[in-house]
């Protein structure tokens, strides 16, 4: 695996805001969910591996022999874990985009199924 760098991980929050700029300005739908659907996977998307990164920088910064021991490095890593966790119970956004499906496909109106199931 290539190293790791500052720039890498800013290169990927830019990617993320471009992705934003481009969903303000109303794509068609079908496209916006395929962008959208790997970010939101129930198993590797954006959720889960932010909660799985924050609790491996928890475990780095309180398994390194030069931290400092103390009751607020303590708890600055209980939040990192407590922010993990939070973030992995939003790996349901997932569903979301199935109940999205769901709903637009199921439509009245649609003749054809919802213009992300054609």
């Amino acid at each position: 695996m290539p190293a790791l760098t500052p720039d890498t991980i800013r290169t990927l929050t830019e990617t993320l805001a471009d992705l934003t700029d481009y969903l303000r300005e109303n794509p068609d739908p079908a496209e916006a969910l395929a962008l959208v659907e790997p970010l939101l996977d129930e198993y590797t998307g954006l959720p889960v591996q932010f909660a799985d990164t924050l609790r491996a920088l928890a475990r780095a910064v309180q398994e390194s022999p030069n931290a400092p021991r103390t009751a607020q490095g303590d708890l600055l890593i209980a939040e990192l874990r407590t922010a993990a966790w939070e973030l992995a119970d939003q790996h349901t956004l997932h569903y979301v985009l199935d109940d999205l499906r769901d709903l637009y496909g199921s439509s009245p109106t649609s003749e054809q199924g919802c213009c992300w199931c054609r």
